[in-house]
């Protein structure tokens, strides 16, 4: 993990080295917190499923399953904000948990498994929503009140941290998170020592389908829509910020402190770029370079 704070603290002196006035504005630095929300959040979940030595491909299209869900809950049907955000969540969990079962029982590469799952809860969420956006509104509704309360700065941060917290400690103080540590260092030995697998999987990849599914329901708020559509490419946003931060992709070794490092660099870097007006075409690139560094400066 040094490797990972050294790099975080080297674009944080870059940063202020080339953009001091504005990159060090208060609203500046709460805007990365709020940015980089999401993607933390489901890093968190794919920190746990990358420790058991497994993958997850379908967290983006959970997230636009759970835009979906919140948005046609509260726009179409007119539930609660409580019972929108149960169904939504509900759903994404069971996605995820649907996951962890095909590839406990059924012995399926992870990779494949949540292929497939990336491929068809896309298409149900555009089937569920007729392949259009569902707006929510900017009025006096529920849905608007829904956007007005979880759109706000401060209760996306606090779910980011308050998540990060809670798994920072499951992973390194409950026996939950040693087995998830043991089954991706080695699942053979996990075994003859009598581990749950197959419980710890289905455990984790609903975790994951579970906070993906929260992500989803905070991008609804904050862009005041459910998108079928959302979510595109955020799984591979999750494993660079796991990879960056330092947590082995064969499973066994990694930290939730790694990744939320990863996921701050990853901020840190994009809004460097972005404040520098660098082609968003060239920001790709010089990602796709520094987490291949990463990667090669780890094996």
């Amino acid at each position: 993990m040094l490797k990972s704070i050294g790099a975080l603290l080297g674009v944080l002196i870059l940063a202020i080295a080339i953009s001091p006035r504005i990159f060090l504005q208060p609203g500046n630095l709460t805007d990365i917190l709020r940015q980089i929300s999401l993607n933390g959040i489901i890093s968190i979940a794919m920190t746990f499923v990358i420790l058991t030595g497994g993958i997850d491909l379908s967290v983006g299209s959970i997230l636009a399953l759970s835009t979906t869900l919140v948005a046609m809950g509260l726009a179409r049907q007119g539930h609660g904000i409580p019972a929108a955000i149960a169904i939504a969540l509900a759903a994404s969990a069971a996605v995820g948990a649907l996951n962890g079962l095909a590839i406990a029982t059924l012995r399926i590469q992870p990779f494949i498994v949540t292929l497939a799952t990336m491929i068809g809860v896309r298409g149900l969420a555009k089937w569920l929503s007729n392949n259009e956006n569902i707006d929510i509104g900017f009025g006096h509704d529920i849905a608007a009140q829904f956007a007005s309360i979880f759109r706000q700065k401060w209760v996306v941060i606090t779910s980011f941290l308050t998540i990060s917290s809670t798994f920072l400690v499951i992973l390194g103080r409950t026996l939950f998170g040693r087995h998830v540590r043991a089954i991706g260092d080695n699942e053979k030995a996990a075994l003859y020592a009598g581990l749950p697998i197959r419980t710890t999987k289905v455990w984790v990849y609903g975790l994951s389908g579970l906070l993906s599914g929260f992500a989803g329901v905070l991008y609804a708020a904050e862009n005041h829509q459910g998108n079928p559509n959302a979510g595109v490419a955020y799984e591979l946003d999750a494993i660079a910020a796991v990879v960056i931060g330092g947590t082995r992709l064969s499973g066994g070794k990694g930290s939730i402190a790694g990744t939320i490092i990863g996921t701050l660099f990853m901020g840190v870097l994009t809004n460097l770029l972005r404040l520098n007006n660098v082609d968003s075409n060239v920001e790709m690139m010089i990602k796709a370079v520094l987490i291949l560094l990463a990667v090669a400066g780890k094996s």
